[in-house]
């Protein structure tokens, strides 16, 4: 078969066309992608880009924040002015990958929710395709935007908004609040949804984020599958899938995964991080693709065992024709320029999944 370039490679898989190689890829976020292709070399490692396929405006609201250093720590302090009230926000950093998480979220009270609305209900979606298009032309032959819509209002509302605990808490002290605001959040991606049944992409992503512990199979069902089954069935029209990030313990959504309309599993993560084994993921869920996150852990582990720990992955999945191994969690950053060739050699070696 003819050599492709990275970006044929990752179209393929997506599209269930015949490729000369797996996949392999790595989130841009996670390392400068001009030093990991000059590292490993353009052709053997192809980049992601997040690329969301819509836009937001708020004409009469508006961001400000304002960055600060306490006890060595790094935080951000970001206001959300709205017509009702404000809303704050406060993220503390950790200094390895700057990535931060709130030790203050948005919404805390039964008010916060009602200012909340007031900024949802001024958000318009607008569509985002020109972007598409730059990021298309700017990766070339090296990769492929990852596109987006947002993340289901369930999922939205744990991760960007409210957090775990508060969501729990006031889903029984205030349950009309909360499904009131997951109202307002199904709306707002429905609408990205036309825009995503619209749009050129060959593919869509959800950024969800799924792991079990946190959402329980009866909210998947009811506030995640529910939706991916509804834009699933709209991109089906043009033969586009859907993928979501699912990136956790996923051991008792098995079954709602498998009766999902979702194309693909981003991220999947497999033991010794999480779950559900490689084999495991194939034998559940035969047609869909895995766009599988090699684990995190292994990359601390003796150059020996991550190379024996590729080859099981790719001997157990790589001639399906549906795996692409991506870096998509965070990797040390002392190791990456040992491990990563050794995944790309391994990748390499095996050669073509039609074999």
């Amino acid at each position: 078969m003819k050599s492709m370039t990275m970006r044929e490679r990752m179209l393929a898989v997506i599209q269930g066309r015949e490729h000369d190689r797996v996949p392999f890829a790595i989130y841009e976020i996670l390392v400068l992608p001009k030093e990991v292709l000059q590292h490993i070399g353009s052709g053997k490692i192809g980049i992601i880009r997040f690329c969301p396929i819509y836009r937001v405006e708020h004409p009469h609201c508006n961001y400000e924040s304002r960055v600060f250093v306490q006890n060595d720590t790094k935080y951000k302090r970001t206001l959300l002015h709205t017509p009702k009230d404000t809303l704050e926000e406060i993220r503390v950093y950790e200094p390895a990958f700057d990535s931060s998480t709130p030790s203050k979220h948005f919404v805390t009270t039964k008010q916060d929710y009602e200012i909340f609305w007031s900024y949802l209900e001024d958000c318009l979606i607008l569509e985002n395709y020109d972007q598409y298009y730059r990021d298309v032309a700017e990766l070339g032959d090296d990769g492929f935007p990852k596109v987006e819509c947002e993340r289901t209002p369930w999922q939205q509302l744990w991760v960007e908004w409210v957090g775990l605990e508060g969501l729990s808490m006031h889903l029984a002290d205030y349950p009309e609040h909360v499904e009131h605001t997951i109202e307002l959040l199904m709306k707002r991606e429905r609408q990205q949804f036309e825009i995503a049944y619209r749009s050129p992409a060959p593919f869509i992503n959800i950024p969800d984020n799924i792991t079990a512990p946190a959402i329980g199979a009866a909210r998947f069902r009811k506030y995640c599958v529910s939706l991916y089954d509804e834009l699933a069935g709209m991109l089906a029209e043009r033969g586009a899938p859907l993928f979501i990030h699912m990136d956790g313990f996923l051991k008792p959504l098995w079954k709602d995964i498998a009766n999902s309309k979702v194309g693909g599993l981003d991220s999947f993560t497999p033991t010794p991080d999480c779950d559900t084994t490689v084999a495991e993921a194939l034998s559940l869920w035969p047609e869909k693709i895995l766009q599988l996150n090699f684990p995190s852990s292994i990359h601390l582990q003796p150059p020996a065992e991550v190379r024996r720990v590729a080859d099981e992955i790719l001997a157990t999945a790589g001639h399906t024709g549906r795996l692409q191994i991506q870096i998509s969690e965070n990797v040390p950053l002392d190791v990456w320029r040992t491990t990563l060739p050794i995944i790309a050699d391994a990748i390499e070696e095996f050669g073509s999944p039609f074999k």
